[in-house]
């Protein structure tokens, strides 16, 4: 059409096509130049993440499509930051764990091999201590990664809950060091609903953390009753020097110990949480005038979480 309309025309007409032809390519290209921009700084982004750079963002002001794949974009080098930052920390934190009791057996052996000191009870016990923290350590390790991982899936039943608690109870007894622990469900026939197996691991987990952080001939106590409306309400307490208010979000956290810990992997507490989450359920530090006091909900579970 600008042709025909050149051959047509006079001179002035011409002159005027050229202008507007000249004017529009101009606009055209400043509007094309604004609208690619988003495009051109997400390919530098995404050069930038392909050597693990995950702090580039790009700037969107528009809301049509390209602002939002830009803003969906962002979120994505976010995630892959944040995961990355997870997976250099985990590297470290299981690195550090492992090499504290690898250090440590790999001394006592060494001292049995050049003679420094003798097999004796004393030195095969210590080197049995070192060997079940590395197991500890590994176990803990399995459990969490298929908790968060959603590999484990529920399988909630009904069940008394004395009989499961003197049952829990019973496999950390031996590690107790002479601290008592004490039992106490109310009504005595108190039945609940859950996955018998994940809960277990919570009830142990939280009262051999009780037991680390009591003192000799303390007392540790477990109390179970129904939760309202409905469920199973677990308290843990134990006369230890208990956890500060700003720790008490920390503590759950993977590898984090806190400033009274007593040993351990740090784990404990990071899968009684990810194990009570499954379940619905919720998990907290309770405030106590002595010693720490844990707090467990456990809402009735349906076939619906299978």
């Amino acid at each position: 059409a600008a042709f025909a309309f050149w051959i047509g025309a006079s001179w002035r007409f011409r002159g005027a096509l050229l202008a507007a032809l000249a004017t529009s390519r101009t606009l055209t290209q400043c509007l094309a130049h604004g609208m690619t921009s988003p495009l051109r700084h997400m390919a530098a982004a995404a050069r930038a993440m392909a050597r693990a750079d995950y702090s580039r963002r790009v700037r969107a002001t528009s809301r049509d499509e390209v602002g939002q794949l830009a803003t969906a974009f962002n979120q994505m080098a976010a995630d892959l930051g944040a995961a990355d930052e997870y997976r250099r920390g985990l590297i470290a934190n299981v690195s550090h764990e492992l090499r504290t009791p690898i250090a440590a057996l790999h001394a006592v052996l060494e001292n049995v091999v050049d003679g420094v000191a003798q097999p004796d009870p004393e030195t095969l016990r210590m080197a049995l201590s070192q060997t079940e923290r590395l197991g500890e350590l590994v176990t803990n390790l399995l459990d969490l990664s298929r908790l968060e991982g959603g590999a484990i899936a529920l399988q909630p039943r009904s069940f008394r809950v004395d009989e499961f608690l003197a049952d829990a109870v019973g496999l950390v007894s031996l590690s107790a060091h002479g601290v008592d622990v004490d039992v106490r469900v109310s009504p005595a026939d108190l039945m609940a609903v859950a996955d018998p197996a994940r809960l277990r691991q919570v009830v142990v987990n939280l009262v051999d953390n009780a037991i680390r952080h009591s003192p000799p001939g303390g007392r540790v106590s477990l109390l179970g009753r129904a939760a309202e409306p409905s469920g199973l309400r677990l308290e843990v307490c134990d006369e230890g020097p208990g956890i500060p208010p700003a720790e008490r979000e920390r503590v759950f956290q993977r590898f984090s110990r806190g400033a009274t810990s007593a040993g351990g992997t740090g784990l404990g507490l990071a899968i009684a949480r990810w194990a009570v989450e499954l379940h619905g359920g919720s998990i907290e530090v309770i405030d106590s005038p002595t010693g720490c006091r844990i707090g467990v909900t456990i809402p009735h579970t349906t076939e619906e979480l299978t």
